[in-house]
């Protein structure tokens, strides 16, 4: 009975029917295409674009040079270098992210025992040369005092995800 049933399918071409019902119920439904300047896709909190370092509310700069970051990051794109100030703390005088050879992984995040170096939702950046995408220190603290409130809010939204 099978046989009879599957030589009949074969012989009215009823896979290509079915193919063609399912393109025809899309043909008539509403696109979905949105028109990317002028429309925004919604993101996540979570989304990983340009990075940024951040502040304290006092404006002191939150990275510690602990070098995590650094030691954790896969593509070897983080170079940092550090010295003691003069009340005993270690702070960063080069903190450098090579934006071609980042994999925007996320480690260099969840490394951070201070929460300094993120990588915030803004991904509409470009380089025209090699050296527009070398993040130095002053542009990624520059990043991360554009983005603080976005920042801010990411983080008290992602707490609910712990």
């Amino acid at each position: 009975m099978n046989t009879v049933i599957s030589y009949f399918k074969s012989l009215t071409l009823w896979e290509l029917v079915k193919g063609l019902h399912l393109t025809g119920g899309y043909l008539i439904k509403r696109k979905i295409t949105i028109q990317y300047p002028e429309e925004k896709t919604p993101q996540s909190p979570r989304f990983r674009g340009l990075h940024a370092l951040r502040r304290y509310p006092n404006g002191e700069e939150r990275c510690i040079a602990c070098k995590l970051c650094e030691a954790v990051c896969p593509a070897l794109a983080i170079t940092i270098e550090s010295e003691p100030r003069e009340d005993g703390t270690r702070r960063t005088t080069r903190y450098d992210i090579d934006l071609t050879k980042c994999i925007f992984c996320g480690f260099c995040e969840e490394s951070c025992p201070v929460d300094s170096i993120v990588e915030t939702r803004h991904f509409e950046y470009h380089g025209e040369q090699r050296g527009d995408l070398l993040m130095t220190k002053q542009n990624l603290l520059a990043n991360g005092d554009r983005f603080e409130a976005q920042i801010a809010a990411d983080r008290a939204s992602e707490s609910r995800y712990r």
